[in-house]
């Protein structure tokens, strides 16, 4: 029978059943007159006999059904290395093969993740960045090794609350953690001060709550990036000062062949040029002491219908939209030096007058501020760098305009983000908090 399917064994086996009960009535009807007890002993022994054959076709089954039971229990505990050995080669046989096939991939697919999880693990203990995973009681879950050299002498966090973590700290990382965002905060060591940037996110993990919190010491980063600003700093000023210390030099020294000379009446001219680049020279020291000594914002409450009508009347604009009813707590005067620096940046940039936009809505908990104009735009690479101090690409610019609203910006807590307009000209987008 080897080589039939189940379906094909269990009709047989009722056949050969049926085909015993049959020749059982049928010996009955024929020896009436026999003895009973015989006739039933031979169609006992018949059947039995059916019995014991069906018995032995069913064994296979039956192993084979043990077998996976406990390779299903094998594989809840996440054992995959039990496998069915079968010679067969009907269904049973090629259940089996699809058993080992199904073990194989999934030792294969365990395998694998084992090696990206390893891999993980090695880049998250080895990153310089310390990581606390922090779960919704308050416990650490996760610490990689910078956390814990940083906040226990190497040894284990998890289980430790955060908060004694945190109240263990210094008082500017506990700071730095109230205010909920990223923030960078200076932390004083024996060797020396470190700065340290700080970025925390709330997310959930297998249905709870975890807030995962990432130190990065920025001390070199900011060293060199101090050094890169003072030698852009020491260029545009030893650029600035030559041209206009050279024209000075220069017509001081014509002024004085001219007063030799006695050709005074050239004079009054050469003193005025002189003039002219002494007050340009002294514009632009004042442009870098102003974005040195920028004051902390003083918050007030302003209404923005107040607010437009005092741009309306220094600079010209289209209002796009209505004015909000609403009133938002700034510094007025700072933010209105921006919106000024904005909206004339947008009609020196070539835009029509009639062109030059600006719309405020109230976009979930900030305050949009946008300012459009069809210029000509900026390039990808003036686009990465217009907000630095210092870059301009205006002959005559201190690169401090848009570093000067960036600052004032990003003191209220907002954002600034520059980008071109499809069609032409830029749209620059200022983020303020609305509470």
């Amino acid at each position: 029978m080897r080589g039939l399917s189940l379906d094909a064994r269990f009709a047989l086996l009722s056949a050969l059943l049926a085909v015993c009960a049959s020749a059982v009535g049928i010996g009955v009807l024929r020896t009436m007159d026999s003895s009973l007890l015989a006739v039933l002993a031979a169609g006992g022994v018949s059947l039995i006999g059916a019995l014991v054959i069906a018995r032995r076709q069913v064994e296979p089954l039956e192993r084979l059904l043990r077998a996976l039971q406990g390779a299903v229990a094998s594989f809840r505990d996440g054992d995959f290395s039990l496998s069915i050995a079968s010679a067969r080669h009907d269904v049973i046989g090629e259940l089996s093969r699809q058993h080992g096939e199904l073990a194989r991939t999934l030792r294969e697919q365990r395998q694998h993740l084992v090696q990206r999880e390893l891999l993980l693990d090695t880049v998250v203990q080895n990153t310089p960045v310390a990581l606390v995973l922090v779960d919704d009681g308050g416990h650490v879950a996760y610490a990689n090794l910078a956390a814990r050299q940083l906040f226990n002498e190497n040894r284990s966090l998890a289980g430790t609350r955060f908060d004694d973590i945190v109240d263990a700290g210094p008082p500017a990382m506990r700071e730095a953690l109230a205010g909920g965002g990223d923030a960078l905060f200076s932390v004083g060591f024996p060797d020396g001060e470190e700065t340290f940037h700080l970025s925390q996110r709330g997310f959930r993990l297998q249905g709870r709550g975890h807030r995962l919190y990432l130190f990065r010491r920025m001390t070199r980063e900011l060293s060199r990036q101090e050094v890169a600003t003072w030698k852009k700093v020491i260029r545009v000023m030893s650029h600035e000062l030559n041209n206009s210390l050279a024209p000075i030099s220069s017509m001081a020294h014509s002024g004085s062949e001219l007063a030799r000379r006695g050709q005074t009446e050239r004079l009054p001219e050469v003193f005025a040029t002189i003039g002219t680049r002494a007050r340009h020279l002294h514009q632009f020291i004042e442009g870098y002491a102003q974005f040195a000594r920028l004051p902390a914002p003083r918050l007030e409450t302003v209404a923005w219908t107040e607010l437009i009508g005092a741009l309306a009347q220094q600079v010209p604009f289209r209002l796009a939209g209505e004015a909000p009813e609403d009133s938002v707590r700034v510094d007025p005067v700072q933010v209105e030096q921006v919106l000024i620096n904005l909206l004339k940046n947008a009609h020196e940039a070539g835009s029509a007058a009639e062109a030059v936009e600006l719309e405020i809505l109230r976009v979930n908990t900030q305050w949009r501020i946008e300012i459009r104009d069809r210029g000509s735009g900026m390039s990808d690479t003036v686009l990465a760098n217009a907000l630095l101090p210092f870059y301009s690409t205006k002959r005559s610019g201190t690169g401090l305009g848009l570093a000067l609203a960036r600052e004032i910006v990003e003191a209220h807590g907002g954002r600034i983000q520059l980008a071109n307009r499809d069609g032409g000209g830029l749209r620059v987008t200022l983020s303020l908090p609305a509470a």
